[in-house]
């Protein structure tokens, strides 16, 4: 299997480091490293964001009436937007054999009903952020109306551009059918709008379900989207579906932990109120313990797919990038 090798790393530690390239080990079964390979996750991840960027900025032209085109636009090509599903859904398209051609339109849908729930869960009545990726929440600057709104139109858009452009000679119907199927299913009742729900309503002992509602759907969708369109197995997809959902709360978890390290009683105070994180309930020290159990649980769910060679390094690569932050993606330093 390929064993992502960082020497810096030191386990149980979740802090920023300034590292990209990481080496990647194929071993075989008697324990003899077969090969090695370098691998550069932020030039990998940085190239994409561009190539999705300006797919983005295509799919979303401002037509009339101009006021909720520029609201959706704003949220959905914002420039601190580090585009983990999109990317995310590209990786494991083509670690089966995908051409990223026909991954695009759905990365784009991705990002569409990201930034969407995005829109909604600032909100005053949810969780009443001001602030988001680096700027002024949507509300904040076009007014709660139309932050409602931009969020409603972006939902059908998403799925609306998968439809008309992805290539029929790439991707048959009945693929595409399950790729909208599975979006629509990580978003409605029984996925972040559930987790959206029991943040606002549940008692401390929701945290489990609201971590993977809230965070473990978008990541678990992204990469079995992914996978789905480049016509992945059964089980196959049901590895990309624990991957992908181990990854997206162990994001989480980080960021929660990374905030603990800098906040200040107060804020510490706000954040307990606020949301069901398993810093706010449980504590630092348990949730360093959840976030090496989904290290360790993303990395088993791609054991599997070592007969893919080394297109599994990127999907191995974002584990350590969830845990450890060893740079910031899309800059240029």
């Amino acid at each position: 299997m390929f064993s992502t090798v960082i020497s810096t790393t030191q386990p149980g530690v979740f802090l920023p480091r300034r590292l990209s390239v990481v080496r990647c080990c194929s071993v075989s079964v008697s324990g003899k490293q077969q090969r090695s390979t370098q691998f550069d996750l932020k030039t990998y991840w940085t190239k994409l964001i561009a190539e999705i960027d300006q797919k983005l900025d295509q799919a979303i032209p401002i037509k009339y009436p101009e006021g909720i085109y520029e609201a959706m636009r704003y949220s959905v090509l914002a420039k601190g937007a580090k585009r983990a599903p999109p990317v995310m859904c590209v990786a494991a398209c083509e670690l089966f054999g995908g051409n990223r051609l026909a991954a695009f339109p759905t990365a784009c849908a991705l990002e569409m009903v990201h930034a969407a729930s995005l829109i909604h869960d600032d909100l005053p009545c949810m969780d009443d952020d001001p602030s988001r990726r680096g700027q002024p929440s949507n509300h904040t600057i076009y007014g709660v109306d139309m932050a409602i709104l931009a969020g409603d139109a972006l939902f059908p858009l998403g799925y609306e551009h998968i439809v008309s452009h992805t290539p029929s000679d790439l991707v048959p119907e009945t693929r595409i059918l399950r790729v909208i199927a599975e979006i629509a299913r990580a978003v409605g009742s029984t996925g972040m709008a559930a987790g959206q729900f029991l943040d606002i309503e549940g008692g401390p002992n929701s945290v489990e379900f609201v971590q993977e509602k809230k965070f473990g759907e978008m990541g678990e969708c992204s990469a079995v989207c992914g996978g789905l369109l480049a016509g992945a197995e059964d089980d196959e997809v049901q590895k990309l579906r624990s991957y992908g959902r181990a990854v997206g709360v162990l994001y989480q978890v980080v960021d929660d932990l990374l905030d603990a390290k800098t906040q200040s009683e107060e804020d510490e105070e706000k954040t307990k109120k606020k949301g069901k994180s398993y810093v706010a309930v449980y504590g630092v020290d348990k949730a360093m313990e959840v976030a090496e159990e989904l290290r360790t649980k993303a990395k088993k769910e791609l054991d599997g797919f070592e007969k893919y060679g080394e297109k599994v390094v990127p999907l191995y690569s974002f584990v350590d990038y969830a845990a450890d932050r060893g740079f910031s993606v899309g800059d240029s330093s």
